[in-house]
């Protein structure tokens, strides 16, 4: 072991890269040992986790503003650089003081720990692959430093190691043997850590794969009619009519795809209610079914963005189960918690409005998948899913506002936000080079909360609105198609579409951001003509 006073062997940039692979290996074993037993108990991802639940409301906007959907892969690698370079210190701590630089490893593996001890859902094995990850990275570590010193892979016995005439190993050439040896057994490493990361990747993938479940069919009468065709078939790169469920957008604080099994899930109905209930994956299946086309919208779409979709959705009415319960005089608010207790409050006065919320299973004619909530998830039309669309439910509590604060509620959020009505041009694309002359413009629009769209208007470098064609109907809480033939000439021009709602009460013009309680404006985009 060197001490302050031998001059070590390795270089900086040497030392640094055997903390940064030791560090690379103990995160695949502990990546692997999760994916076998918990991937919420991954070290990396409960670190990401914690970084979502601690950031202010404002990044996490922005995030999703700049990332959209990749804003989790963003944000695992940036925590991942951020341990690397740490690691990286570690190592070059370790060049003269190997308890320094192991040190600095606990102390990553500990602020991990702390990470994963504090989720709302801890089992006693969470804390298993933390553990291993700290051995295995001090121990990596430990052994490239002692690679260092004797210039070998293997360190052999001291008195096989090659001396010269006065019985030392010439400094060069100790020096050379020592950066071989390290840079090789940092290569083997390097490569195992690949193997065992990718076979955790393999366990995760294999674990998210569907849960074979035999959907019910919708009770008489309830099932939705056959799906119109949709202009998508004529107007090219307008968004389709039903979006596929491979192509539906997901935004959650999720960074794995969680696994609930549907033969373990219950759902408890309690808080302010006469009578408490719990229902398991089978009864909730034996209820009478409904099939439902509704659109989704995440509070975080920007105006003109992705975050928004219909599909077909098959479930119980919700309102069916809190009749059982018979929902006490004080609640004003509908908390739901899923399986890792994340909440999301829901206004009771909007729940109990009119509108249809439902216990889904089903999603476009086929299981929920995993992703987007498998077993079983709420979706309630014309509410933005922070305050709705609870994902992998598990519990719906009764309750105040003044007692309870949902996730959401707690970072600022507002509590009460239908969706707002809006027009988004799909085709042509923002900034996009035309041919000059004929041009569809096309979209789709919603007003979920006002009788359904009536009208499509567009609107060409600031002139008069002219009325677009609709699409098919498929009820006020799904969103519709439209397009509008229009004549360009050659040069650059501007875009613009809005909604009339089914009371005549066009959308509002007034541009506002997503936070707090959803965007608003008309939605324009400058294109070419050539």
């Amino acid at each position: 072991m060197t001490t302050s006073a031998d001059p070590p062997l390795m270089s900086r940039c040497v030392a640094a890269v055997c903390g940064v692979v030791s560090t690379l290996l103990a995160i695949a074993v502990a990546h692997l040992l999760a994916a076998i037993l918990n991937p919420d108990s991954s070290p990396v991802l409960a670190v990401g986790s914690t970084v979502i639940d601690l950031a202010p409301t404002p990044l996490k906007d922005w995030a999703i503003r700049t990332f959209g959907t990749a804003d989790k892969v963003v944000l695992v690698g940036s925590v991942l650089v951020v341990v690397l370079v740490l690691a990286a210190v570690a190592g070059v701590l370790a060049r003269r003081s190997f308890a320094r630089g192991a040190a600095l490893l606990l102390v990553l593996v500990a602020l991990a720990t702390v990470a994963v001890l504090t989720r709302p859902v801890v089992a006693p094995s969470d804390v298993i692959p933390s553990l291993v990850c700290a051995v295995v990275g001090v121990g990596a570590l430990w052994w490239l430093v002692q690679v260092a010193e004797r210039g070998t892979m293997l360190p052999p016995p001291r008195g096989l190691i090659p001396v010269t005439g006065a019985g030392e190993r010439a400094p060069e050439a100790a020096a050379s043997a020592s950066r071989r040896a390290v840079l090789v057994t940092a290569a083997v490493m390097t490569a195992v850590a690949s193997a065992l990361g990718g076979a955790g990747r393999w366990i995760n993938s294999r674990r998210i794969e569907a849960e074979p479940v035999t959907l019910p069919r919708p009770a008489p009468g309830e099932a939705a009619p056959p799906l119109p065709t949709g202009l998508e078939s004529t107007v090219p790169d307008i968004s389709p009519l039903q979006v596929p469920n491979g192509q539906f957008y997901r935004i959650d604080t999720r960074l794995d795809t969680p696994v609930v099994s549907a033969a373990d899930w219950t759902l408890t109905i309690d808080g302010d209610v006469d009578r408490e209930l719990t229902i398991t994956f089978e009864e909730l299946l034996a209820m009478p079914m409904v099939e439902r086309d509704i659109t989704l919208t995440c509070v975080s779409n920007p105006v003109g963005g992705p975050y928004i979709g219909g599909a077909r959705w098959l479930g119980v009415p919700l309102l069916d189960i809190l009749d059982r319960v018979e929902i006490g005089p004080k609640a004003d608010q509908m908390i739901a918690t899923d399986f890792d207790g994340l909440t999301i409050g829901t206004p009771l006065e909007l729940l109990l409005d009119g509108r249809e919320p439902l216990l889904c299973v089903g999603m476009n004619g086929a299981q929920l998948p995993r992703e987007h909530g498998f077993p079983v998830r709420v979706v309630v039309p014309g509410l933005y899913g922070f305050i709705s669309a609870t994902k992998w439910v598990t519990r719906l509590t009764m309750t105040t506002y003044a007692d309870t604060e949902a996730y959401w509620t707690q970072r600022g959020w507002d509590t009460i936000s239908p969706i707002k009505p809006s027009a988004r041009i799909d085709t042509p694309f923002p900034w996009s080079s035309l041919p000059a002359g004929k041009v569809n413009v096309g979209g789709v629009a919603w007003a979920q909360n006002d009788d359904g769209v009536s009208t499509v208007q567009v609107r060409v470098d600031g002139g008069a609105w002219t009325d677009a064609k609709l699409g098919p109907d498929l009820g006020s809480v799904y969103w519709r198609q439209w397009y509008l033939p229009i004549e360009l000439d050659p040069g650059e021009h501007t875009l613009a579409a809005r909604v009339v709602d089914g009371d005549g009460t066009t959308q509002v013009d007034v541009k506002t951001q997503p936070f707090p309680g959803g965007a608003s404006g008309i939605h324009t985009i400058p294109v070419t003509a050539t």
